[in-house]
């Protein structure tokens, strides 16, 4: 008789937890979103009130929230909203530039006229939040051009491994939306037009230096956000 695998002792899986989830996904698109800016001071029965939850699930997804590096724990002050630094945005930028440069060269390979007329539309809702001066619309907009460029790449790797770095990619773009934006959508159709003609290594050198240009604004409001100078 075949040996029966032993299984290690451990109690009953747990049912996923929708609400805590929900919190969770709540609080960090309320950081992303700017509603929670860094470095306020998080209260849970604040928090509890405006989700209209108990504090038990705010608790725990606090505690998800400083893992993940959302939020910071500080002993007898509480929980903080975490304040990006220089040094994290310059990492996080970099690794972005290294997956968006591959996207945009593999989607000038692979784009057809409609997928290029999408990018023109998704270029033009940036360019309409940006007249208004609507820092969120700008921030999705510019994630959804981003995304769709990753799509059009046909590379399901990258589709894998971006978003795991857009949402942070959105929080750090927030604050440099509006002073950023014209440069930026400048650059984008840029890139839209190599994509349109098939220029695989032109699309790739644009997104290049988009990118490095992004990575630059940010990192020089940090430095002056920590000399007092905004």
């Amino acid at each position: 008789m075949p040996n029966t695998p032993t299984v290690a002792a451990r109690g009953p899986i747990t049912r996923p937890a929708p609400l805590r989830q929900a919190v969770y996904d709540a609080l960090t698109e309320l950081i992303i979103n700017g509603t929670l800016k860094p470095g306020q001071h998080l209260v849970e029965a604040d928090l509890a009130e405006h989700l209209g939850v108990s504090r038990q699930p705010i608790r725990e997804a606090l505690q998800r929230l400083h893992t993940a590096g959302w939020v910071d724990l500080r002993p007898s002050q509480g929980a903080f909203v975490h304040s990006p630094t220089a040094e994290e945005c310059a990492q996080l930028l970099s690794v972005r530039a290294v997956l968006e440069t591959h996207s945009a060269h593999g989607a000038a390979r692979h784009a057809t006229p409609a997928d290029v007329a999408r990018l023109w539309e998704l270029q033009q809702t940036g360019l309409t939040a940006l007249a208004a001066g609507d820092a969120r619309a700008i921030v999705e907009a510019n994630a959804a051009l981003h995304t769709h460029i990753t799509h059009l790449s046909r590379n399901a790797v990258l589709a894998e491994l971006i978003p795991q770095v857009d949402r942070r990619v959105r929080w750090y773009y927030m604050p440099i939306a509006k002073p950023r934006g014209t440069d930026a959508w400048s650059e984008h159709a840029l890139i839209i037009e190599a994509i349109a003609v098939g220029d695989p290594d032109g699309a790739e050198e644009l997104m290049r230096r988009h990118t490095a240009n992004t990575t630059d604004f940010y990192c020089r409001q940090i430095a002056a956000m920590a000399d007092g100078n905004m």
